[in-house]
């Protein structure tokens, strides 16, 4: 990138606001899927006749009037607004909540979420033993489920004592879904998927789950949570509430997560810092997700809007490697 005269107005805005239009630009062979169990996530049970009440008044999401046949992707936030964890909720029964999210943060948001439950009656518990996540993708992923696959991003459906949700899918339509089994069920009878593959579609999907490395590091939307569905703003309080619908509704963002390619053979690791070429001194924004595969490295990084335009972003320093941006699959649009 050195040498180059960058406009990120031009090629960085047209690369976001087409993005799911746009085919994917890296050159690394064709992912044809499979499935991987994803032994670094865990689950949590919320059980109880008042557990979609009390995660509704603590999740970005309505828990509340979640159906059967939806997921919910939501954020947990601090009263600042920060978040401390992403979750995708499921419903196994109309008293019974699976919470998925990385094993990491597991302990911590159990033990934050059980200091409010107070009266209500809800059970939360570590339920990792008892089920099963599975990554499945790829047309392998989409021919084996066959009719049962949901159709809609979010969509859940049953199988047998499974549960299939759709996930959204990555740059240039590679389907994605996440598969909840009671833990001594068989794997699914797919191909082993390779865990580089999965990161490089998680990726390429522009969802960046917050990890140890970025707990309380970004407002929903700097993580384009809203825009993927996360956060409801006609439902009532949660923590952190006024703070994200201020953000939404006074045009405060100041920060999005972009997708970028970065050069060479780039160490790029989550909670790394950007940094911009005319402003070497402070960091212009934050690794969200990484993902390497056949020599190439793709990441999802939080970043400020300013930033992008001109000069160009390195990793760790204003000498690193020099990232390139790549299209998201959905249209975040241009900075007010």
């Amino acid at each position: 990138m050195a040498g180059q005269d960058l406009s990120f107005p031009k090629v960085m805005w047209a690369l976001m606001i087409i993005g799911a239009m746009s085919e994917p630009t890296h050159t690394t062979s064709t992912i044809t899927g499979g499935a991987l169990r994803l032994a670094d996530w865990g689950l949590m049970r919320a059980q109880g006749e008042e557990a979609a009440k009390f995660l509704h008044g603590q999740l970005t999401q309505d828990i509340a009037l979640q159906p059967l046949d939806q997921a919910r992707l939501a954020g947990y936030c601090s009263a600042k607004g920060r978040l401390l964890a992403t979750l995708l909720a499921v419903k196994n029964t109309g008293d019974e909540l699976l919470l998925a999210l990385p094993a990491e943060l597991l302990a911590p948001t159990l033990k934050r979420l059980s200091m409010f439950v107070l009266r209500a009656k809800c059970r939360l518990s570590d339920a990792s033993a008892d089920w099963a996540l599975w990554g499945l993708a790829g047309p392998a992923a989409s021919a084996w489920l066959g009719e049962a696959a949901p159709a809609e991003v979010w969509g859940v459906a049953r199988v047998g004592t499974a549960l299939v949700v759709k996930l959204p899918e990555a740059a240039g339509g590679a389907a994605r879904y996440a598969l909840l089994q009671p833990a001594q069920d068989p794997a699914p009878a797919l191909p082993a998927l390779a865990e580089a593959d999965w990161q490089w579609l998680e990726v390429q999907a522009g969802l960046a789950w917050v990890r140890g490395a970025t707990v309380e590091q970004f407002v929903p939307q700097m993580l384009n949570l809203e825009l993927l569905g996360g956060v409801n703003f006609q439902k009532g309080c949660y923590p952190g509430q006024e703070v994200v619908a201020r953000s939404q509704y006074r045009g405060t963002v100041k920060r999005r997560t972009l997708m970028f390619a970065a050069e060479g053979a780039a160490q790029a690791v989550i909670g790394q810092e950007l940094f911009h070429s005319q402003d070497p001194a402070q960091p212009a924004g934050l690794v969200a997700a990484v993902a390497r595969r056949e020599g190439q490295t793709l990441l999802l990084a939080e970043v400020k809007l300013a930033a992008l335009e001109a000069g160009s972003l390195h990793l760790g320093s204003a000498e690193g490697p020099a990232l390139s941006p790549r299209a998201l699959p959905y249209p975040v649009g241009e900075p007010q």
